[in-house]
């Protein structure tokens, strides 16, 4: 007999909402600038543009091919607003999949609301937070991973964070999903065959392969929410405190960071009493980071409160940056900061390497990296690498999928307790109808992270965070 072909996914696959109407908006920034951009997208986007844009050619954008210019002048019935290029694109050959047509003017903020105002006056509608990529999205043009992706990479402050949001977008995220998704539906057909056709003359299950094809689905899905925290680095950064006693240089390590003069530097101890806060790229990873008072005791009280800043910067920070005096011998402060750190992400720096050293690495009796370097003379070079191998970048792969939201971690979460569940029902020896059921979940909620199959209250959550204009 013939087998029912397996289906591209095992679940039901939610037709999108395809709109009728033209929207318009800003397409860049509402700043002075040399170009702005106003986008029109919709079946209308053609008839919109030539209501307002008069080409020198006297041709209409409407009878221009996709990917065509003209030149000419956005005018209204009070005259010309500006000279203009438009652009079309031709449906499904465009971003959203529909029609659309870009103004680009002089980049003013007033001319650039007086053309979006001509626009939507012939007819077009004001875009939504996001609705371009939200059209893209649901004309099939991305997926859902790709779709956030685009605001990560407009968003993207560093080179490691740019590559994995362009990674993103270019479905890296989405690739792997479809290879666990493989799995699962491969595993689901055959459930199903041998459900539903017992009597005929189909092979029957083998538990045993069941499980071996179910542990690589999770050893996958594991892999992937492992990149989480790595994802989460790279958009949000890491917060990050330098500690150390008073003098040993933490101040000028700040500086040194950030490019600039952020702490006041002297020779005379307890100079910083406030933490300084600043946010710095070092070696591709984002640092949130904050320069606080020396750690030591003291009777001072107004020492003392800073003091108890830093301690509490000290506990919440996700990376602690811990600063020691190589040119003086270690005491029962340094040692006392050592033990607050135990156990934590942390970096030793071994400052002043310029001078006579008064004691050795191994002195510290500490597991934690230390590297010595001269915060006078050296370059925040020197910093990077055991920054990046402290917070897990050190061996990132920024063209892999990189998981880059809790909604993301969550559907990837479900998709591996799904499958656990699977491998356990056949262990304890449930009928297969109940293996099947939990391999449904796992691709349901494959198929939530892609958008595949995504309720309307999530798609809105998504693109509620978009811009207007994209």
């Amino acid at each position: 007999m013939v087998l029912p072909q397996a289906p591209v996914l095992y679940v039901k696959i939610e037709v999108k909402r395809v709109r009728a109407d033209t929207i318009a908006a800003i397409a860049t920034a509402t700043a002075p600038a040399g170009i702005g951009v106003v986008r029109i997208s919709g079946s209308a986007a053609c008839e919109v543009a030539d209501s307002v844009f008069s080409a020198v050619s006297g041709k209409k954008i409407a009878e221009l091919d996709g990917y065509n210019a003209a030149f000419g002048c956005v005018t209204t019935e009070s005259g010309i607003i500006d000279e203009a290029v438009a652009l079309r694109f031709k449906a499904p050959h465009s971003y959203t999949g529909e029609d659309v047509v870009e103004l680009s003017c002089h980049g003013g903020p007033y001319i650039m609301r007086r053309v979006l105002r001509a626009v939507l006056d012939a007819g077009a509608r004001l875009a939504e937070a996001g609705e371009f990529t939200r059209r893209a999205f649901e004309n099939g043009k991305l997926d859902l991973t790709s779709a956030e992706a685009v605001m990560d990479l407009i968003g993207a402050q560093n080179e490691q964070s740019h590559l994995a949001a362009l990674s993103a977008k270019e479905g890296a995220m989405f690739r792997s999903v479809c290879k666990i998704r493989d799995i699962f539906v491969n595993c689901a057909a055959d459930l199903a065959a041998w459900v539903d056709f017992p009597d005929e003359d189909v092979p029957a299950v083998d538990n045993e392969s069941l499980k071996t094809r179910l542990s690589e689905a999770i050893s996958q899905l594991d892999r992937l929410i492992s990149t989480a925290e790595q994802g989460k680095i790279l958009k949000d950064g890491v917060k990050t405190v330098i500690v150390g006693k008073p003098n040993v240089g933490k101040s000028t390590i700040m500086n040194l960071l950030s490019k600039q003069d952020m702490s006041i530097v002297t020779d005379m101890p307890g100079t910083t009493r406030d933490a300084i806060e600043d946010t710095v790229n070092v070696g591709g990873v984002m640092l949130r980071l904050a320069d606080t008072a020396g750690i030591r005791s003291t009777d001072d009280p107004v020492e003392a409160i800073g003091v108890e800043l830093a301690l509490k910067h000290l506990s919440s920070a996700a990376l602690i940056i811990a600063v020691f005096d190589l040119s003086r011998p270690l005491d029962s402060d340094d040692f006392a900061i050592l033990e607050k750190i135990k156990g934590r992400s942390a970096v030793i720096l071994l400052n002043k390497a310029d001078l006579e050293p008064k004691f050795e690495p191994d002195d510290l009796k500490t597991d934690i990296e230390s590297i010595a370097i001269s915060a006078k003379h050296d370059s925040a070079d020197n910093i990077e690498s055991v920054i990046a191998k402290a917070v897990g970048l050190d061996k990132l792969d920024a063209s892999g999928a990189i998981i880059a939201n809790e909604r993301q971690l969550d559907c990837a979460r479900r998709s591996l307790r799904a499958a656990l569940d699977a491998v356990k029902a056949i262990e304890v020896g449930f009928t297969l109808d109940a293996v099947g059921v939990c391999i449904d979940d796992a691709l349901a909620a494959l198929a939530e992270l892609t958008g595949e199959c995504v309720s309307q209250s999530v798609v809105d959550d998504v693109f509620s965070r978009f811009c207007v204009g994209k």
